[in-house]
């Protein structure tokens, strides 16, 4: 008998927002100082 609750949960876009937190995260440990708007956006992917 299959177990009902043995069930894969896959989240594309909380990936993904846990990817770009990781993603800001290391860069922010990485820095001297404040991350930039600037910077935040290059990481992020943001396109002015």
């Amino acid at each position: 008998m299959a177990d009902q609750f043995d069930v894969t949960l896959e989240d594309p876009e909380l990936l993904l927002e846990v990817e770009l937190t990781t993603n800001l995260i290391v860069a922010a440990s990485e820095s001297d100082d404040h991350l930039s708007q600037e910077e935040i956006d290059r990481i992020l992917g943001i396109i002015p």
